[in-house]
């Protein structure tokens, strides 16, 4: 995308996020039935979430907003504090919660005041004394250094204007050891140019998805080792249907003939660790 303005692209992205707060459903595209209202007919199950699981947390707060599973590569161990990236209605801190037990701590954090709300709603439809969310931006995350574990984040630091503040608000925050277990969406190659400079393709995970080779450039600038980025087709269905509404919405957007979203950008787990 073209340089523009941080800002005004948070607020862009806040705002269509908060939409999707207040109506509970991401209605993230036509060939998804995200915008049902049933967790057995949310996209959620086709990225290694067992259905059990997310029938034991608060059904809202799977927003079908989701391009993987950070929590099935963390490893989480009880008494352990994780934090959440882009918390949004809380899925993935709930499911942390479930795993580091009353001893442990779960920290969501999401800049969208309609996210904080629900997810703090979600709070009081379970029994989770070790949950908080906090209001704020991943750049500049109200966390203190080093006392987070784990930090997990799910298809969020693609719509970051500053990804490299993003990474470094990371390695500020995890103990020496840490560790992050990150799903998003990654480029494969250059965008068509109307699909680049599109901010609905922005705001679908498109256009602000970094390379991986710019992610590794920055996880290492940071701090970071022992970095492994594991590109995933687990998405490529849901990533075609995102492509598909951007088009619709915004017929602008021209797509060559016979191209398909896996051609462009792909879900993967980025994993790290902060060294001792």
């Amino acid at each position: 995308m073209k340089k523009k303005n941080p800002n005004q692209l948070r607020q862009i992205v806040q705002e269509r996020y908060s939409v999707i707060a207040e109506n509970q459903s991401s209605c993230c595209g036509p060939n998804s039935a995200c915008c049902g209202s049933d967790v057995n007919l949310s996209p959620t199950i086709d990225y290694g979430y067992a259905l059990e699981t997310l029938n034991a947390i608060p059904q809202s707060a799977d927003l079908g907003l989701s391009c993987g599973n950070p929590n099935a590569h963390a490893s989480l161990k009880s008494g352990e504090t994780v934090l959440d990236l882009g918390s949004g209605g809380g899925l993935d801190v709930f499911i942390a919660a479930r795993a580091v037990g009353k001893t442990g701590k779960v920290i969501g954090v999401d800049m969208s005041p309609a996210m904080i709300a629900l997810s703090r709603d979600n709070i009081l439809k379970g029994d989770y004394p070790q949950v908080e969310f906090r209001l704020g931006e991943i750049e500049h995350l109200p966390i203190e250094d080093s006392i987070v574990d784990v930090i997990l984040s799910n298809c969020v630091i693609n719509l970051s204007p500053e990804k490299e503040q993003v990474f470094r608000e990371t390695y500020r925050v995890l103990k020496p050891g840490g560790r992050i277990s990150i799903s998003d969406v990654l480029r494969l190659r250059d965008l068509p140019e109307s699909l680049a400079d599109n901010l609905t393709a922005y705001c679908s995970c498109i256009s602000g998805a970094a390379s991986l080779q710019e992610t590794r450039e920055y996880l290492e600038a940071a701090g970071f080792e022992q970095i492994r980025i594991t590109p995933s087709s687990i998405s490529t269905e849901l990533i075609d249907g995102w492509l598909e509404q951007v088009t619709t919405d915004a017929p602008e957007v021209v797509i060559p003939a016979g191209a398909a979203s896996e051609d462009y950008v792909v879900s993967a787990i980025i994993e790290a660790v902060k060294p001792v």
